[in-house]
């Protein structure tokens, strides 16, 4: 690819992202592979692998938080228990969707499962009235029960 095209992608790039999407995908449609600004082109591919696991690492933690709360938030549980079984529910969803899509990650999350409990760990305790030997560092409930969708509710 010579110089001044190369220079105009990048520009369409920086300048006008929805446009540079759309002119790529026209040019991998007509197979005119020579003219693609691969450079970004890959990187944005890259992203995207990138974003879903972001995406399983935040729900599975806020699912695990909401999951701490229902097992551990005595005085506020009357009040927010539906509340908080909505929110155990859509993030479930939100993972069942992900995995739907890119089923190769179910083994991502059993890597990620302890992490994003014990951030959920922490996120919880800084909210609740309990001191932090109330809650275990490590989980009391296990990956599958945590997506399974009738566990705890």
């Amino acid at each position: 690819m010579n110089a001044d095209v190369k220079a105009k992608l990048d520009s369409l790039y920086d300048t006008d992202y929805q446009r540079w999407i759309h002119q790529t995908v026209a040019q991998l449609k007509a197979q005119d592979f020579g003219k693609l600004d691969l450079e970004n082109l890959i990187e944005e591919i890259e992203s995207l692998g990138k974003q879903d696991k972001r995406s399983l690492s935040s729900d599975l933690t806020r699912l695990c938080e909401h999951l701490l709360k229902i097992k551990h938030w005595e005085p506020e549980r009357e009040r927010c228990l539906k509340g908080w079984i909505s929110e155990v529910t859509n993030f479930r969803s939100e993972i069942e969707l992900i995995l739907e899509d890119s089923p190769s990650l179910k083994p991502f999350l059993s890597e990620i499962f302890l992490s994003c409990y014990q951030r959920a760990r922490k996120n919880v305790l800084k909210v609740v009235e309990l001191s932090s030997d109330s809650i275990s560092e490590e989980p009391s409930f296990t990956l599958e029960q945590t997506l399974d969708e009738d566990w705890l509710l």
